[in-house]
């Protein structure tokens, strides 16, 4: 696993394998990653990440989070309630020298309580495929994002968005499926 582009392409994070069944990681492959990442830059959003905020909930090992500050993103803030996954984590933000860049929260992206900074104008949204968790964390986020934020949402199936939340693009990777959404403004 490796930041894909920008000014860290190249730099390897902490190894996992195939995903830690025990930490219940399941990480963003580089493919699947520079995919979307391409998609935002190139795909009419102007380039969302520069000088943004974003939010990577169910951070695990931070790939994606880290992915944007590597591609122009100024903050990047992580939610991540397990102990091992939060340990890669914090691994892999010292190895990319991002520390004063993010903050880990550890929290239940079901239940995040009040946001304790600013909005964030793109949010990744990466849960546990097939149990609605997705659908129940944006809910539960929706006062942590800023108007006509976009949110980019792995999941196995078609996620169900809440209302108000408009689809932009929706493409398919092997067993992802990856959804864009804007937030209401």
């Amino acid at each position: 696993m490796r930041i894909v582009g920008g000014r860290s392409r190249g730099l390897h994070l902490s190894p996992i394998g195939e995903g830690d069944a025990a930490a219940h990681l399941r990480p963003t492959s580089d493919r699947v990653r520079e995919a979307i990442f391409n998609l935002l830059i190139n795909g009419g959003y102007g380039n969302p990440l520069r000088g943004a905020r974003v939010l990577d909930a169910f951070a695990g090992t931070g790939a994606l989070g880290l992915e944007a500050l590597s591609r122009g993103a100024e903050q990047a803030v992580f939610i991540e309630n397990g102990a091992v996954s939060a340990g890669i984590l914090k691994k892999n933000i010292s190895l990319m020298r991002a520390e004063a860049q993010c903050e880990v929260l550890r929290r239940d992206a079901l239940k995040p309580g009040v946001n304790p900074g600013a909005a964030f104008e793109v949010v990744f949204l990466d849960p546990p495929y097939g149990k609605a968790m997705g659908e129940a964390a944006l809910q539960a986020l929706s006062g942590w994002l800023s108007p006509e934020a976009l949110v980019i949402w792995e999941e196995n199936t078609s996620p169900l968005a809440p209302a108000g939340f408009e689809q932009l693009d929706q493409r398919k990777y092997g067993e992802t499926l990856v959804t864009i959404l804007r937030a209401p403004a």
